[in-house]
């Protein structure tokens, strides 16, 4: 049985791997000239199912609101005329609910805690190191950045997390790199969760997939899905037909283009991430974990002898270019808590779109169409969730059924 994953992004490189290991024969068509270069090339590197948690969240509108007036913000705001912006940001908002929030929350977990001992799996048996980094913790400037936590505390304490809330010099004595002149409330600290290098993590899945048998096709880019009736039979890549028993669409923002025309339409919308990777100064010290600041929402994340800024969510512009007010705040927030520390002259600047959907779960599983498929919608978390959701798709495809129940997170919930 030959089946087509359409992306090889850290979702689709996952995928092929995991099908490949149930005998399928598996094809991995790419537009890019290699694997992880678009959403999955910059990303922050955080691996935190104990806090994975939707953006549409209690209190989030209004935090968004006072941003649109700062100098330095985590949320820029660009409306425009396009009503596929509109309708996002209409469900999005009622996704902000608390109880909305617990739902999607728990189903976000549900996948990211399945990835988290997937992705342990695959590491040890495939012997990767990828920059790897053990502990998460939330720097909290201020006593009303504590007081936005209680929702997502009270889920941690019901799941069973293991987390610590800590004091100000506790936080110091574990990052002694810290600045001791920013304001800080205090910490939350995630001991069990982690970070990675995503992309080289991308590089040796698709190296163990290629000697098994996996094809790669790169700068080829997929016009249609092919279909006879209720059934896909291929794609159009290229302007060659390449025909399959089945297809799987792990396109991350190109996913509702190639869907539309099936009559399969998502709401999903492209939302900019921005981060910068910067060399440490000879002689200082940065983060020792992945590190969040949670009033920009911007991480800290240590890669070997550099760190990497993530952050910023921009809305409404599709467009692909650095903007200087989203690297102004990396900027500032890794010079706030690290002053000293980076060598911002050399910065390796990045932008790219999340596939985000406005309650925060992807979607996983089958298509009303017969042998088309879906692992698309992880918005800024994929890396956290990409083991999981490919373990399931493969386990979706060959008939078995999932370590973990699929409710809420597929298609149907949507219908």
């Amino acid at each position: 049985m030959h089946v087509i994953v359409v992306g090889a992004g850290i979702i689709g490189v996952c995928s092929a791997y995991y099908l490949r290991q149930r005998g399928f024969e598996v094809t991995v068509i790419e537009r890019r000239p290699g694997v992880a270069q678009e959403a999955s090339f910059g990303n922050a590197g955080i691996i935190a199912p104990g806090y994975v948690t939707p953006w549409a969240s209690p209190g989030m509108p209004r935090k968004v609101l006072s941003y649109m007036f700062s100098s330095e913000s985590p949320v820029l705001f660009r409306p425009n005329a396009n009503p596929a912006m509109w309708r996002w940001l209409a469900r999005w908002l009622r996704e902000c609910r608390l109880q909305r929030y617990r739902v999607n929350k728990s189903r976000m977990q549900r996948v990211a805690f399945y990835s988290r001992a997937q992705l342990h799996d695959l590491r040890n048996q495939l012997g990767i190191q990828y920059e790897q980094a053990q502990g998460y913790l939330q720097l909290l400037r201020s006593a009303r950045d504590i007081e936005l936590l209680a929702p997502a505390r009270a889920m941690l304490d019901e799941s069973g997390v293991a987390y610590r809330m800590l004091e100000p010099a506790e936080v110091h004595e574990m990052e002694p790199g810290l600045s001791a002149t920013t304001p800080l409330a205090g910490g939350l600290l995630l001991p069990e969760d982690e970070s990675g290098n995503c992309t080289i993590f991308a590089q040796a899945v698709r190296r163990a997939a290629e000697d098994d048998g996996v094809r790669f096709r790169f700068n080829v880019d997929v016009q249609r899905i092919l279909r006879e009736g209720d059934r896909v039979t291929g794609v159009l890549a290229g302007a060659r037909t390449i025909p399959a028993d089945a297809v799987l669409i792990a396109a991350a923002t190109g996913s509702p283009a190639l869907l539309a025309p099936l009559g399969i339409r998502i709401p999903m919308y492209p939302i900019k991430g921005y981060s910068a990777t910067v060399a440490l100064s000879d002689g200082a010290i940065g983060p020792q974990r992945a590190l969040m600041d949670e009033a920009y929402k911007t991480a800290i994340t240590p890669f070997a002898n550099r760190i990497r800024v993530a952050g910023t969510a921009e809305i409404g512009d599709r467009e692909l270019v650095l903007r200087d007010a989203a690297l102004r705040t990396l900027i500032k927030v890794a010079t706030d808590w690290f002053p000293g520390a980076a060598r911002f002259s050399g910065a390796k600047f990045w932008v790219g779109a999340r596939p985000m959907l406005p309650d925060g779960a992807p979607l996983l599983g089958p298509s009303p169409l017969k042998g088309l498929f879906l692992n698309i919608g992880h918005g800024s978390t994929g890396w956290a969730m990409a083991c999981g959701s490919a373990r399931v798709l493969a386990d979706v495809i060959s008939g078995t059924t999932p370590e973990i129940d699929l409710d809420g997170l597929t298609l149907e919930r949507y219908r």
